[in-house]
C-alpha cells in the first residue's frame, strides 16, 4: 500500500520530499490490494500497479512517503479494515505486529542477515544492492520494531518453504 501510494505520487509528479504535499495528496487515490496469496495484485484508481511498485524509483522513494503521519494514518486504517474483514489473514509489514494488528494471535518478527536479504531482493529485482537494502532499513527504523509477544525467526539460512513451515507450525501451536 505504501508502494502504491508512492507510485501514484511519483506518477502525478508530486514532490515526495515535501511532507506537506504528500500529506495533502495522500487521501486522493483509491488503493486496492488482493488478499489471495496465489494471485496477489495491487491497483491504484483501477490501474494494476503490481509490477510498477517494485521499480527502483518507487523503492527509493517509499520510505520518505511512509514517514508522513497522514499517510501512515490512512494506510494503517485501510490495513486494519482488510484484516478485520478477512476473518483470518497473514499480513506482513514492518509494523503489523506492533501498530496495525497488535492483538494478532500469532506474531513473527522475521529477520535475516544483510547479505541474505540483499541476495533475496536481487533475485526479485536485479538492480537491488546491499547498500540499498541497508539504506532502506535505516530509513524505516521508526516503523520497524519487534512486538513483545512476537517470535523471532532468523531466516538467514532458510528457503521460503522452510520459513513458511516454521510460521505454519507456530500458527498450529497457537490454535490448539
Amino acid at each position: 500500500m505504501y508502494r502504491a501510494l508512492t507510485w501514484w505520487l511519483l506518477d502525478c509528479g508530486a514532490d515526495i520530499t515535501d511532507p506537506e504535499v504528500v500529506a495533502r495528496l495522500a487521501a486522493e487515490p483509491v488503493i486496492e490490494v488482493g488478499t489471495d496469496p496465489a494471485a496477489p495484485w495491487t491497483r491504484v484508481n483501477g490501474t494494476d500497479v503490481s509490477e510498477a511498485i517494485r521499480t527502483r524509483e518507487v523503492t527509493g522513494a517509499v520510505s520518505a512517503v511512509a514517514a508522513v503521519p497522514q499517510v501512515r494514518a490512512r494506510l494503517i486504517a485501510m490495513q486494519r479494515e482488510i484484516i478485520a474483514s478477512a476473518g483470518g489473514i497473514v499480513a506482513e509489514g514492518r509494523d503489523i505486529g506492533t501498530v496495525v494488528a497488535p492483538d494478532a494471535q500469532v506474531k513473527v518478527f522475521l529477520t535475516a542477515d544483510g547479505a541474505s536479504r540483499a541476495n533475496r531482493r536481487a533475485a526479485e529485482a536485479s538492480w537491488t544492492t546491499r547498500a540499498e537494502v541497508d539504506r532502506r532499513d535505516r530509513m524505516d527504523t521508526a516503523q520497524s520494531g519487534k512486538a513483545a509477544d512476537a517470535v523471532e525467526v532468523d531466516s538467514t539460512g532458510l528457503d521460503l518453504a522452510e520459513v513458511v513451515g516454521i510460521i505454519v507450525g507456530l500458527a498450529l501451536q497457537t490454535s490448539r
